[in-house]
């Protein structure tokens, strides 16, 4: 079952309308709808910005909480959403991958055993002292929370001194990192040509030109 779409169009101008509160709203009600029929349910993350902008990140967001709180069992269409689904977007789809695994982590249970809480660690430092130097600290500052690919945590200084770079610029370096490493998988020379034709065919039938 899937559910969103019952609220994609914007009804004064016809033009696609995703990450709305009426968007998010229908991806709760499709997953009830979905957990009392016992069915399946996906949803999406989507976007009807033409930029990677503000809007692409605030529509992102709205939708893809709506399919979390909705209990979407697959996220589709999760990245690089844009224009309503008539393009994507390298850089999109490199930030919209930090936001995945940001809720991803928010996701996970709490560890609340007597280690995670550092409740000994605690005890130790008492109320004039500092944490940065204890064993505890030291295990896990590495590997503790999040590490983001997009998000910039430099200070003001250090960061307009290294450019001052935006959340767009690096994601479209970071996207032109992955896609100059990229290597296709292996195909066998008979499939691919095989694929070939159908969207040559395809292509020749009124389809729209494709990089495959």
């Amino acid at each position: 079952m899937y559910g969103g779409f019952t609220s994609n169009v914007d009804m004064r101008s016809g033009a696609p309308a995703f990450g709305t509160p009426e968007y998010a709203k229908a991806a709760l009600v499709g997953g009830q709808l979905a957990r009392r029929y016992n069915l399946p349910y996906r949803s999406s993350a989507v976007s009807a910005s033409n930029a990677v902008d503000a809007q692409a990140g605030y529509e992102t967001t709205w939708a893809l909480w709506g399919a979390i709180m909705g209990g979407a069992n697959f996220v589709m269409h999760g990245a690089g959403w844009m224009e309503g689904g008539l393009h994507a977007s390298y850089d999109k789809m490199v930030i919209d991958a930090d936001l995945l695994h940001m809720v991803g982590q928010f996701l996970k249970p709490l560890d609340l055993s007597d280690d995670a809480l550092g409740i000994d660690a605690i005890a130790g430092v008492g109320p004039a002292g500092h944490f940065f130097g204890e064993a505890h600290t030291q295990a896990r500052y590495q590997t503790e929370f999040y590490g983001p690919m997009v998000s910039d945590w430099r200070n003001w200084e250090t960061w307009t001194e290294a450019g001052s770079p935006t959340a767009n610029t690096r994601a479209n370096a970071l996207a032109r990192e992955i896609i100059e490493q990229y290597e296709p998988p292996p195909m066998d020379d008979a499939i691919r040509a095989e694929l070939r034709d159908f969207v040559d065919r395809r292509i020749n039938e009124g389809g729209v030109e494709t990089d495959f």
